[in-house]
């Protein structure tokens, strides 16, 4: 037998507490008993009812828990490779405060939704760069969201080949039957703008390998300048760049893949839609396991004390009244 909390001093001071008190009352029933001359061995019934009772009542407060039975514990999950273009076109205001800062913020909530997933994430530009790899550690993941910048990658233009090339490489790394395959995810965050030239040869080696890839366009038709220093960035000739999103490259991408394109704008926000999304894709078994378990049975034994207290109160011992 197994107990759900062991003995402690809150039970040893009511067992104490229930002698005490019950020795008074037996030794005021004694005095009744000389006094008028009546058998006292008749209260000892009453005694080991009464005491039985409590004794049943301690055993249901430890959680007593007994028979043996066996239960499967499984183990499922997805594989979600986050892709985050980190150009400097993210640094364009058009969302507030910044495309990048209201991605970093949208992403903690997707680590949030997928707590029980592996999650990595890649970061992007022209090269692509691991910054964390597949991981159940949101702590790790929410630190790394919080440290993206634009600078950590080289400023020469944006590439959708090598981060999607990354990932499908992180996500097959593992031999696994084509039909597990389709619990591995990348999702790639940019503004749309790609100069790559590998990224349709690529998007169809995702195809072939039965990996969901979705699309999360950040920024507007409309576009804005982009922050440099105290001005804005200006390109060779001194013009002022204005950087717009390019839903059309995304959405072409998340077509060729089976995937699907979502979208951060000034009217809408499609984070929610995607998490829903991906969530409705089933996870692959990754551990499946035999356990012991056992019940807590205490209700048995509370059944059993209410009983005694019931019996307790309809019989009545006539030799002296208790």
């Amino acid at each position: 037998m197994n107990w759900f909390r062991q003995i402690g001093w809150f039970e040893w001071v009511a067992v104490a507490l229930f002698i005490l008190f019950y020795g008074l009352y037996l030794a005021k029933l004694m005095r009744i008993s000389r006094v008028l001359r009546t058998p006292f061995y008749t209260v000892a019934i009453k005694l080991i009812s009464r005491s039985v009772c409590f004794v049943l009542v301690v055993i249901a407060f430890l959680g007593p828990s007994f028979g043996d039975s066996k239960k499967e514990i499984k183990s499922v999950g997805k594989d979600i490779m986050i892709c985050v273009d980190l150009s400097k076109s993210m640094d364009a205001f058009d969302i507030q405060p910044t495309r990048l800062e209201k991605i970093k913020y949208e992403m903690k909530k997707l680590v949030d939704a997928f707590s029980s997933d592996r999650v990595g994430i890649i970061i992007f530009s022209s090269e692509a760069f691991m910054q964390c790899p597949l991981t159940y550690d949101q702590n790790a993941l929410n630190l790394f969201i919080e440290t993206m910048n634009t600078s950590l990658v080289p400023s020469s233009g944006t590439d959708f080949g090598p981060p999607i090339k990354m990932a499908l490489k992180k996500l097959t790394e593992q031999d696994a039957p084509s039909s597990q395959q389709k619990s591995k995810v990348i999702v790639l965050i940019s503004d749309g703008e790609d100069f790559g030239e590998e990224t349709d040869e690529i998007a169809r080696e995702v195809e072939d390998d039965n990996i969901k890839l979705f699309t999360l366009g950040v920024g507007t038709e409309r576009g804005s300048q982009i922050q440099s220093g105290r001005g804005y960035k200006t390109d060779q000739k001194g013009n002022t760049i204005v950087s717009k999103l390019n839903a059309s490259s995304l959405k072409s991408l998340a077509s060729k893949t089976s995937g699907q394109y979502f979208e951060i704008n000034e009217s809408k926000n499609d984070v929610n839609k995607m998490i829903n999304t991906i969530g409705k894709i089933e996870g692959e078994l990754r551990d499946a396991r035999m356990v012991d378990v056992s019940a807590n049975q205490f209700y048995y034994f509370l059944l059993a004390a209410l009983v005694l207290l019931v019996l307790d109160i309809l019989v009545s011992i006539k030799t002296v009244s208790i």
